[in-house]
């Protein structure tokens, strides 16, 4: 029952979506996206302060990395600036292509086209969810 109910609801999510798309393209360019409240840095670090998955790496895997041959203290050290460094890195990259792919996504075929296969994504799921066999 609970498989028919989730196949169901993800149904419902995706002609929802589907619908919405065909009246909200002409609103989405025009409009902007609501950011949520407070400064950008605060949100990111209080995100990953509270983020069960870093302090399990930190606390857990972290040291069983370190280098054996310095002081724990400067091997430490040593990973979480080389861990800041390629954070940085990677999310400064995505920064970089999402601020220059804005444009494309902003024209209103791209955005019709992601409107639709965010509606039949779920659709799919759904449909899936509700045959599935145990």
């Amino acid at each position: 029952m609970v498989k028919l109910a989730g196949g169901a609801y993800l149904i419902v999510l995706g002609v929802r979506a589907l619908l919405q798309a065909r009246h909200d393209v002409s609103e989405a360019t025009t409009s902007t996206v609501a950011s949520p409240p407070g400064s950008p840095w605060r949100i990111g670090l209080v995100s990953n302060l509270l983020n069960p998955k870093i302090a399990v790496f930190y606390t857990g895997l972290l040291p069983t990395l370190a280098p054996s041959g310095l002081p724990p203290q400067l091997g430490m050290a040593l990973l979480v600036l080389a861990h800041a460094a390629l954070t940085l890195g990677w999310l400064g990259g995505y920064v970089l292509v999402l601020a220059r792919s804005r444009a494309f996504f902003d024209r209103p075929a791209v955005r019709r086209a992601m409107n639709r296969i965010a509606g039949v994504v779920p659709i799919g799921f759904g449909l899936r969810v509700a045959t599935s066999q145990p």
